[in-house]
Protein backbone atom coordinates (compact mmCIF):
# COMPACT_ATOMS: atom_id res chain seq x y z
CA UNK A 1 0.00 0.00 0.00
CA UNK A 2 2.91 2.34 0.75
CA UNK A 3 4.35 1.68 -2.69
CA UNK A 4 1.01 2.40 -4.30
CA UNK A 5 0.74 5.78 -2.54
CA UNK A 6 4.35 6.66 -3.42
CA UNK A 7 3.82 5.74 -7.09
CA UNK A 8 0.51 7.66 -7.22
CA UNK A 9 2.12 10.72 -5.60
CA UNK A 10 5.08 10.58 -7.98
CA UNK A 11 2.77 10.19 -11.01
CA UNK A 12 0.63 13.12 -9.86
CA UNK A 13 3.74 15.26 -9.31
CA UNK A 14 5.08 14.48 -12.78
CA UNK A 15 1.69 15.14 -14.37
CA UNK A 16 1.43 18.54 -12.69
CA UNK A 17 5.03 19.36 -13.64
CA UNK A 18 4.31 18.44 -17.27
CA UNK A 19 1.40 20.90 -17.34
CA UNK A 20 3.66 23.79 -16.38
CA UNK A 21 4.43 25.81 -19.52
CA UNK A 22 7.49 27.47 -18.00
CA UNK A 23 9.52 24.37 -17.28
CA UNK A 24 13.22 25.00 -17.24
CA UNK A 25 13.06 27.54 -20.10
CA UNK A 26 14.01 31.20 -19.88
CA UNK A 27 11.88 33.38 -17.64
CA UNK A 28 10.60 36.77 -18.69
CA UNK A 29 13.08 38.54 -16.40
CA UNK A 30 16.06 36.61 -17.75
CA UNK A 31 19.28 38.61 -18.22
CA UNK A 32 19.91 36.83 -21.52
CA UNK A 33 18.87 38.14 -24.91
CA UNK A 34 15.71 36.68 -26.43
CA UNK A 35 16.06 34.09 -29.14
CA UNK A 36 16.04 35.16 -32.76
CA UNK A 37 13.02 34.46 -34.90
CA UNK A 38 14.54 33.32 -38.21
CA UNK A 39 11.28 34.06 -40.02
CA UNK A 40 11.00 37.58 -38.57
CA UNK A 41 11.83 40.74 -40.46
CA UNK A 42 14.96 42.67 -39.62
CA UNK A 43 14.68 46.25 -38.44
CA UNK A 44 16.17 48.82 -40.79
CA UNK A 45 19.85 49.37 -39.99
CA UNK A 46 19.45 53.14 -40.18
CA UNK A 47 16.70 53.09 -37.55
CA UNK A 48 18.81 50.91 -35.27
CA UNK A 49 21.83 53.12 -35.87
CA UNK A 50 20.01 56.32 -34.92
CA UNK A 51 18.68 54.65 -31.77
CA UNK A 52 22.22 53.64 -30.87
CA UNK A 53 23.42 57.20 -31.53
CA UNK A 54 20.76 58.45 -29.11
CA UNK A 55 22.06 55.95 -26.54
CA UNK A 56 25.64 57.15 -27.00
CA UNK A 57 26.81 53.87 -28.55
CA UNK A 58 28.60 55.42 -31.51
CA UNK A 59 30.74 52.42 -32.50
CA UNK A 60 27.70 50.14 -32.55
CA UNK A 61 25.77 52.79 -34.49
CA UNK A 62 28.57 52.92 -37.05
CA UNK A 63 28.37 49.12 -37.44
CA UNK A 64 24.62 49.36 -37.94
CA UNK A 65 24.97 52.13 -40.52
CA UNK A 66 27.59 50.12 -42.41
CA UNK A 67 25.28 47.09 -42.35
CA UNK A 68 22.49 49.29 -43.74
CA UNK A 69 24.89 50.37 -46.48
CA UNK A 70 25.54 46.75 -47.37
CA UNK A 71 21.81 46.05 -47.59
CA UNK A 72 20.61 49.28 -49.24
CA UNK A 73 23.71 50.50 -51.03
CA UNK A 74 25.45 53.80 -50.43
CA UNK A 75 22.34 55.95 -50.48
CA UNK A 76 22.54 59.60 -49.41
CA UNK A 77 20.87 58.66 -46.12
CA UNK A 78 23.48 55.98 -45.38
CA UNK A 79 26.36 58.31 -46.32
CA UNK A 80 24.93 61.09 -44.12
CA UNK A 81 24.43 58.68 -41.21
CA UNK A 82 27.99 57.31 -41.41
CA UNK A 83 29.31 60.87 -41.78
CA UNK A 84 27.40 62.01 -38.72
CA UNK A 85 28.67 59.06 -36.68
CA UNK A 86 32.22 59.94 -37.74
CA UNK A 87 31.60 63.55 -36.70
CA UNK A 88 30.45 62.55 -33.25
CA UNK A 89 33.44 60.22 -32.84
CA UNK A 90 35.83 63.03 -33.82
CA UNK A 91 36.85 61.65 -37.22
CA UNK A 92 36.42 65.00 -38.90
CA UNK A 93 38.19 64.30 -42.20
CA UNK A 94 36.11 61.19 -42.84
CA UNK A 95 32.95 62.96 -41.71
CA UNK A 96 33.54 65.85 -44.10
CA UNK A 97 34.19 63.53 -47.06
CA UNK A 98 31.11 61.39 -46.40
CA UNK A 99 28.79 64.34 -45.79
CA UNK A 100 29.98 65.98 -49.02
CA UNK A 101 29.32 62.72 -50.90
CA UNK A 102 25.82 62.56 -49.42
CA UNK A 103 25.16 66.14 -50.52
CA UNK A 104 26.45 65.45 -54.04
CA UNK A 105 23.89 62.66 -54.31
CA UNK A 106 21.00 64.58 -52.70
CA UNK A 107 21.35 68.18 -51.58
CA UNK A 108 17.82 68.65 -50.23
CA UNK A 109 18.39 67.62 -46.59
CA UNK A 110 19.09 70.56 -44.28
CA UNK A 111 20.28 68.17 -41.53
CA UNK A 112 23.13 66.96 -43.74
CA UNK A 113 24.11 70.55 -44.58
CA UNK A 114 23.99 71.37 -40.85
CA UNK A 115 26.22 68.43 -39.94
CA UNK A 116 28.71 69.41 -42.65
CA UNK A 117 28.72 72.95 -41.25
CA UNK A 118 29.47 71.62 -37.77
CA UNK A 119 32.28 69.49 -39.18
CA UNK A 120 33.80 72.51 -40.89
CA UNK A 121 33.56 74.58 -37.70
CA UNK A 122 35.29 71.81 -35.78
CA UNK A 123 38.07 71.90 -38.39
CA UNK A 124 38.38 75.69 -38.06
CA UNK A 125 36.95 76.47 -41.52
CA UNK A 126 34.53 79.11 -40.24
CA UNK A 127 33.95 81.02 -43.49
CA UNK A 128 32.96 77.88 -45.40
CA UNK A 129 30.94 76.65 -42.42
CA UNK A 130 29.05 79.94 -42.43
CA UNK A 131 28.09 79.49 -46.11
CA UNK A 132 27.09 75.85 -45.59
CA UNK A 133 24.97 76.72 -42.54
CA UNK A 134 23.29 79.58 -44.43
CA UNK A 135 22.25 77.02 -47.04
CA UNK A 136 20.98 74.64 -44.33
CA UNK A 137 19.00 77.47 -42.73
CA UNK A 138 17.47 78.43 -46.09
CA UNK A 139 16.52 74.83 -46.92
CA UNK A 140 14.92 74.50 -43.49
CA UNK A 141 12.99 77.78 -43.97
CA UNK A 142 14.40 79.00 -40.69
CA UNK A 143 12.35 76.50 -38.68
CA UNK A 144 15.22 74.79 -36.85
CA UNK A 145 16.59 76.48 -33.75
CA UNK A 146 19.61 74.17 -33.86
CA UNK A 147 20.63 75.26 -37.36
CA UNK A 148 20.07 78.92 -36.44
CA UNK A 149 22.26 78.55 -33.34
CA UNK A 150 24.99 76.83 -35.36
CA UNK A 151 24.85 79.64 -37.93
CA UNK A 152 25.21 82.22 -35.16
CA UNK A 153 28.31 80.45 -33.84
CA UNK A 154 29.81 80.25 -37.32
CA UNK A 155 29.10 83.95 -37.93
CA UNK A 156 30.64 84.91 -34.60
CA UNK A 157 33.76 82.86 -35.27
CA UNK A 158 34.20 83.93 -38.91
CA UNK A 159 34.08 87.62 -37.97
CA UNK A 160 36.75 87.36 -35.27
CA UNK A 161 40.25 87.94 -36.59
CA UNK A 162 42.91 85.69 -35.15
CA UNK A 163 45.97 87.54 -33.86
CA UNK A 164 48.80 85.97 -31.94
CA UNK A 165 48.01 82.91 -29.88
CA UNK A 166 44.87 81.14 -30.89
CA UNK A 167 42.33 80.81 -28.15
CA UNK A 168 41.23 77.20 -28.04
CA UNK A 169 37.51 76.71 -27.61
CA UNK A 170 35.74 73.57 -26.54
CA UNK A 171 32.48 72.59 -28.18
CA UNK A 172 29.88 70.00 -27.36
CA UNK A 173 27.62 68.34 -29.92
CA UNK A 174 23.99 68.08 -28.85
CA UNK A 175 21.54 66.02 -30.90
CA UNK A 176 18.30 67.63 -31.99
CA UNK A 177 15.68 65.69 -33.90
CA UNK A 178 16.48 62.62 -35.93
CA UNK A 179 19.79 63.48 -37.54
CA UNK A 180 20.85 67.03 -36.82
CA UNK A 181 23.19 68.27 -34.16
CA UNK A 182 23.67 71.61 -32.52
CA UNK A 183 27.11 72.66 -31.41
CA UNK A 184 27.37 74.36 -28.03
CA UNK A 185 30.37 76.09 -26.55
CA UNK A 186 31.36 74.65 -23.19
CA UNK A 187 32.15 77.13 -20.42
Amino acid sequence: MKHFRAIALMTLTLAVAACNTGGFGASSDSPYAPTVDPKGEAVDGLVVGWRLMDAGEYDLAMDSFVRAGLEQGLTPDVLAAVGTANLVMGRLGQAEDLLRQALEADDTHPETWNNLGITLMERGKYAEAEQILRRAYALDNGESDAIRDNLRIALANSNQPVYGDEKEQEYKLVRRGSSDYVIRQTP
